[in-house]
């Protein structure tokens, strides 16, 4: 599938004209290993080393939809993986900070965003599952692996007033996205489509 196809793929499923310029603008092959670049459009997830996968593009178009992004949201992206969802985030939002535990894919992240030329995302190596308290609030929260019984406290807790934060669930052998909105109030939760992520770690 060519970047012309996987758009006419979204198109089809009504995504926001905004989502599909950052798909149409970011290069996936640079977030894919050289021996699959040939597959870098195809919509399913890839491997990309240390056991992690780069999340279909459909997917990710999805989840990025879901932030309702404006353009001045400072987001957080939880599971970076090769930096392909942070660069997404990066076409629709102010400055993003991804957190991405495996020293290794982190770097890697860095060095395809350099090649993107994206300058408005900082890749830090660490534990996805506590945020990066020290940069929160945050408008905005993507979480590309699978937290296991609901969404980690301490990010909703790093969710500013006015807030969205979208993540995979697994509970039992069930799975589905839950997008959390943060108010004055507190929290509400809504689950959304059956997934599949590898764990958060």
């Amino acid at each position: 599938m060519s970047r012309d196809e996987l758009l006419r793929t979204l198109r089809a499923r009504n995504l926001d004209a905004h989502v599909l310029a950052a798909v149409a603008r970011v290069p996936r092959e640079l977030f894919v290993a050289a021996p699959l670049r040939q597959f870098a459009y195809a919509d399913r997830p890839l491997p990309i080393g240390g056991g992690q996968t780069i999340s279909q593009p459909t997917l990710v178009a999805r989840m990025v939809q879901l932030l309702e992004l404006t353009g001045d949201d400072l987001a957080l992206d939880v599971g970076s993986g090769s930096g392909y969802h942070a660069a997404l985030l990066s076409r629709l939002c102010h400055h993003v900070y991804g957190v991405e535990l495996d020293e290794q894919l982190a770097e890697q992240a860095r060095h395809a965003l350099a090649l993107a030329g994206i300058e408005n995302v900082t890749i830090v190596a660490g534990d996805g599952a506590a945020g990066l308290p020290e940069r929160a609030p945050f408008d905005a929260i993507n979480v590309a692996a699978a937290a296991s019984g609901d969404v980690p406290p301490a990010l909703e807790r790093q969710l500013a007033v006015g807030g969205r934060l979208v993540a995979p669930v697994a509970r039992g052998d069930d799975e589905h996205l839950v997008l959390v909105q943060r108010d004055a109030r507190g929290c509400a939760r809504t689950l959304l489509d059956a997934v599949h992520f590898v764990p958060l770690r």
